[in-house]
């Protein structure tokens, strides 16, 4: 990894560095972990669930809806948990790279905080699913391989902030939903209260890269627009395990998926999942306009 090409990352993180050291708190005692979740509650808000909006939702059984809330709340925290393990790689193998002296005092708080992510994702999964699902299929970055090292950088932080911007849109919403059970709010709301500082981050290194690719090649930046278009819609797939269905005891899991992937509904879902993120990588030069 050429990063020496790479000109350093000058970023203001003192206030990022005091929320972190101010609002510590210790994962292995924050959380009462019930023995159980009480049956006939929801794990993720139904709102929220892949079939929300559409007329498969409506034909699926009572009993059924809240199984699937249980799985895709399963199936979102191993997403996260398969996320965090990616980009903690990212962050270790470049947190003492002089391009990256800056801003590393924060990277040590970012992976620390992750790891304890990961293990409280992990904790609510084993205790109360008895599973993680298995990562899925990474998107290839083949397309971007060729470019300059920078632009290779500017994709490993987009797809980071990215992977963020999407978990904390739900955690926000999951954070204040009194339908859940106790554990499952706690768990979106602190994490939520992490990644915002994370999101911040994410896009002040975004913002720095970019730059730096905009002023070398700017014949890069649209190259690099189309991969984050097609790693955004990689990301908001993930969301629809067929695994999940099946586990929820609902038949034809593949064809289902190709369904609501495709319902009218769940596209004005994704949208809003994605507006935040959009609104920022538009204003930045490279949203979707430069990749129609």
């Amino acid at each position: 990894m050429a990063v020496r090409e790479i000109e350093p990352i000058e970023l203001e993180l003192d206030r990022l560095e005091h929320m972190a050291e101010s609002g510590y708190y210790n994962p292995y005692t924050l959380f009462d972990w019930p023995d159980a979740i009480e049956p006939d509650k929801p794990w993720m808000s139904e709102s929220l669930t892949t079939l929300a909006g559409t007329e498969m939702w409506d034909e699926l059984t009572r009993e059924q809806q809240i199984a699937l809330t249980k799985y895709e709340a399963i199936n979102f925290f191993s997403l996260n948990i398969h996320g965090i393990r990616e980009l903690m790689s990212e962050v270790v193998m470049r947190i003492h790279e002089r391009t990256y002296a800056n801003v590393s005092e924060f990277l040590h708080h970012f992976i620390g905080e992750e790891n304890e992510h990961m293990w409280f994702f992990a904790q609510f999964c084993l205790r109360y699913g008895g599973k993680l699902y298995p990562a899925q299929p990474t998107l290839q970055a083949d397309s971007v391989e060729h470019l300059s090292p920078v632009a290779r950088e500017l994709v490993v932080f987009a797809r980071i902030l990215i992977f963020e911007e999407i978990v904390d849109h739900y955690n926000a919403y999951m954070a204040t939903d009194e339908s859940l059970p106790h554990i499952a709010r706690e768990i979106n709301r602190v994490h939520h209260q992490d990644e915002s500082r994370h999101v911040a981050f994410g896009r002040m290194i975004f913002t720095n890269l970019l730059g730096q690719v905009a002023k070398r090649d700017p014949a890069e930046v649209p190259l690099v627009a189309e991969y984050l278009e097609n790693y955004l819609r990689y990301s908001i797939a993930t969301l629809y395990n067929p695994a999940a269905y099946r586990d929820a005891g609902i038949p034809d899991a593949l064809a289902l998926r190709r369904r609501a992937l495709e319902h009218p509904a769940r596209h004005a879902a994704h949208e809003r999942i994605l507006k935040r993120t959009r609104t920022f990588l538009t204003k930045s030069g490279v949203g979707r306009e430069l990749v129609k």
